[in-house]
């Protein structure tokens, strides 16, 4: 097999879905297939890695530090030189021409949906009125240019659904996954320095990423009187709003992005309890990280999040503030010792392995497809 990763993603923090992309092609190499990876770049590059060529393409800024390819074309030479058997997209507009070759050449695609689109534009605008029509309508594009739609929850699945049963186009729900090594539970979890509830949130802190949610949550605690702190990991142009709501309660810290994961899992397992509480996430790697580390994980109620969370491992509410400080104490009621237990183990159902093999049936079951219609038309 010769697959294609199509990534137009790249900023100052990719979170989950560069994660996604970066494991699976390391598995498909090591599963002895041959991986390109097609990326945005301040300059045209080729790079030879263990895991494949890594082909950059010079792509401008298009705000926050993010590039975007604008000239699908010039992935499509990349493709030409690579004649990939499968072409696996994580990116739902720019690089839809790619679709178009990929038909001509019977070349088998299949689109990674990383984000549900309604859930993001009304996080990041607000707006709920009038966005329904023009995602409506990508959408019904979306499952007609793609011959396979991959999807990592329910919630995600829900997006695509009834377009894609219309369409005929197959939707395949695959979990992702969590470095069960990197992230593990500490020594440093057992803590003896005071006698505080310790909160902690990380992740990109942008509007749709919900981290206000967070801060509030600690501060609904803040206010009714608990000796509550949350440590927050992570930057983004929310950062100096967050700071400004959390000014003079000493109940938040923001330490930044930390860029090494293996210390990020040690900080995140001194925690009583992890937020993650965006109600539009499609999956939630944060959480399968915080869990991996041993910490229990508070969730909204709604979103790809929440299916990650059982009663052991964590609580969910519905997203705002003090309902989810009363999921907190529900958590922190329970024996410390059980509820991180019980946090590892619902790690460990979720490792790569899985989504590894899951993706690389699909892709053979592609190139499968693409062989026996070839010697049809033969």
């Amino acid at each position: 097999m010769r697959i294609a990763q199509l990534a137009n993603f790249i900023g100052p923090s990719s979170g989950g879905m560069k994660t996604a992309v970066e494991a699976l092609g390391a598995g498909y190499a090591a599963a002895g297939a041959e991986r390109l990876l097609v990326v945005p770049g301040p300059r045209d590059a080729r790079t030879t890695t263990e895991n494949g060529d890594v082909v950059q393409v010079r792509a401008p800024r298009v705000g926050g530090g993010y590039r975007l390819i604008l000239e699908p074309w010039r992935v499509v030479e990349a493709l030409e030189a690579f004649a990939p058997t499968s072409v696996e997209v994580s990116d739902k507009s720019t690089l839809l021409p790619v679709t178009g070759w990929a038909r001509r050449r019977g070349v088998p695609s299949l689109l990674f949906s990383h984000e549900r689109l309604d859930a993001m534009v009304e996080l990041r605008t607000g707006w709920t009125v009038g966005v329904a029509p023009p995602l409506g309508a990508l959408n019904r594009t979306l499952v007609r240019r793609f011959d396979g739609i991959v999807v990592t929850s329910d919630f995600a699945r829900r997006e695509f659904h009834d377009l894609a049963a219309a369409a005929g186009t197959p939707v395949h729900q695959v979990a992702l996954g969590v470095d069960l090594e990197t992230f593990r539970p500490s020594s440093s979890s057992v803590r003896t320095d005071d006698d505080r509830l310790r909160l902690v949130h990380f992740g990109r802190l942008s509007r749709e990423k919900s981290p206000h949610l967070a801060v509030a949550t600690a501060l609904a605690l803040h206010r009714r009187g608990l000796p509550v702190h949350l440590d927050v990991y992570g930057d983004g142009p929310q950062r100096d709003e967050l700071e400004r709501c959390a000014a003079g309660t000493g109940a938040v810290t923001f330490y930044g992005h930390v860029a090494d994961r293996a210390t990020l899992s040690r900080l995140v397992s001194r925690a009583d309890v992890a937020l993650s509480v965006c109600p539009g996430e499609t999956f939630g790697l944060a959480v399968l990280e915080a869990l991996a580390s041993g910490t229990p994980v508070v969730t909204a109620d709604v979103g790809g999040a929440r299916e990650l969370v059982d009663q052991h491992s964590g609580a969910w509410a519905a997203p705002d503030a003090e309902s989810l400080a009363d999921a907190v104490l529900r958590v922190v009621a329970r024996p410390a010792g059980t509820r991180r237990a019980a946090a590892r183990r619902r790690a460990e159902l979720f490792g790569w392995d899985r989504t590894l093999r899951a993706m690389l049936a699909l892709h053979r079951a592609a190139c499968g497809a693409r062989e026996g219609s070839t010697r049809t038309s033969a």
